[in-house]
């Protein structure tokens, strides 16, 4: 029975495969015309050019997030097998900036390639992997079996999956299965993450943590961070990070309506292809603002409401220079974004009723007093005011939050010596 299944589950994806090829070259044209990343290094995602390395340690992090979440795991190796090359690889032009900003000294960094069988087959073939490291829950069924069969052994690492993902997966039950045998090692964040993918079928799971304790704030960042907040003289900062699209207009009108006009917004969306679109989110308001990008090197208006910050990879400095952080993705339906960089910077957190894709760091984060979850955007903005006005209790929150911070760390090794185990 379960080979019969997994027939028709091949089938279904192949054909899904089939009907969306024609689509792939219409959405890079399409999405180009935001983010001109994706108009360059098409080769790549066909598994042409030139090879840059052969015989490296292959780390696969889809976009920004992953890639960034890489970066205690890729130091861990780079300690265990210093002689062996570090190929990285990436579906967004934001995780490739990423990457070069992150790793560019050291690493080969292309495009993966889309998961049909032929792609995959030709980047296993020239590149040559000793090991590849799938970050979080990449599952691709046909790059998954042509390692199998290249004999390149794949490990999942920081593998998280909610109950909706869970759900998604178990549409295709017999080919999610195979998918999860063939992998020779996971490493799941928490003791729910591993039940769920014990559940769809992995064969080998290890409760390794959540690599993303193991970031430590990088001392240029709190120093810059530092250095604006000064700046900005003795203002109340209020730090909205990784805002997604339905998350800023609701807060800007809640912000408007019940802010002091002394309390700075410092509104930073995640992706950076939206700064043009906040920015006129903003104009509609009527709240005066400055851009980062704009302002730099320069005196912060007195009369600025609204500093929005439409620049990479400086997340971590913004956490410094602010007083309280929302973290976004958690107004609206869209699973949350990750509240440790700002608990490891000491900043009191705030967060929306949607975080089911960061549950557990989440919901452990608020029983150790360094968050608080709101229900929506005026709810939050009377948090943040009345924390903003407690300077004892935003203390109490912080060093909750380093304490938190500092007790989950240790992921990065236990997941690297899972991976050294197959090289």
């Amino acid at each position: 029975m379960f080979k019969i299944r997994l027939i028709l589950d091949w089938t279904l994806y192949r054909l899904a495969l089939l009907l969306a090829a024609p689509l792939i070259p219409l959405r890079l044209l399409w999405r180009g015309r935001r983010e001109r990343g994706y108009w360059r290094h098409w080769a790549e995602r066909l598994a042409l050019g030139p090879a840059p390395v052969t015989g490296a340690l292959w780390i696969h992090a889809v976009s920004v997030g992953e890639m960034r979440a890489a970066q205690p795991l890729i130091a861990a190796l780079r300690t265990a097998h210093p002689d062996s090359p570090v190929l990285l690889t990436c579906m967004t032009p934001t995780g490739r900036a990423t990457a070069e900003s992150l790793y560019g000294g050291f690493a080969h960094i292309v495009y993966l390639p889309y998961d049909y069988a032929w792609l995959v087959r030709r980047f296993l073939r020239r590149l040559k992997p000793r090991v590849g490291i799938l970050m979080e829950t990449e599952l691709w069924p046909n790059l998954i079996r042509a390692a199998a069969r290249a004999g390149v052994p794949l490990v999942l690492a920081n593998a998280r999956l909610s109950e909706r993902s869970a759900r998604g997966y178990a549409r295709l039950p017999a080919l999610t299965r195979a998918s999860l045998q063939r992998i020779d090692s996971i490493a799941a964040q928490t003791e729910a993450d591993a039940a769920r993918l014990l559940k769809l079928g992995a064969a080998s799971v290890h409760v390794t943590g959540n690599l993303k304790f193991d970031i430590a704030p990088p001392t240029d960042q709190l120093e810059r961070g530092a250095a604006w907040k000064a700046a900005w003289g003795a203002r109340p900062v209020l730090l909205a990070a990784s805002t997604r699209e339905g998350e800023e207009l609701p807060l800007l009108r809640a912000f408007s309506d019940a802010a002091p006009v002394d309390v700075l917004l410092v509104l930073v969306p995640r992706h950076p292809q939206r700064f043009d679109a906040v920015a006129a989110l903003v104009e509609s308001t009527g709240l005066p603002y400055q851009r980062r990008s704009v302002a730099e090197g320069t005196a912060l208006n007195p009369g600025t409401r609204v500093l929005l910050g439409d620049s990479l990879g400086e997340l971590f400095a913004y956490y410094a220079a602010c007083d309280a952080a929302f973290v976004g993705g958690s107004l609206q339906p869209l699973g949350g974004q990750n509240l440790i960089e700002a608990a490891s910077v000491g900043r009191p957190v705030l967060v929306g009723p949607y975080t089911y894709n960061f549950e557990e760091a989440t919901q452990r984060a608020i029983d150790a007093g360094a968050a608080l979850r709101v229900n929506d955007a005026a709810d939050l903005l009377e948090n943040a005011l009345k924390l903003l006005g407690d300077g004892p209790m935003r203390a109490r929150m912080g060093e909750a939050g380093l304490a938190f911070a500092a007790r989950h760390r240790g992921a990065a090794t236990r997941v690297a010596e899972l991976v050294s185990a197959l090289v």
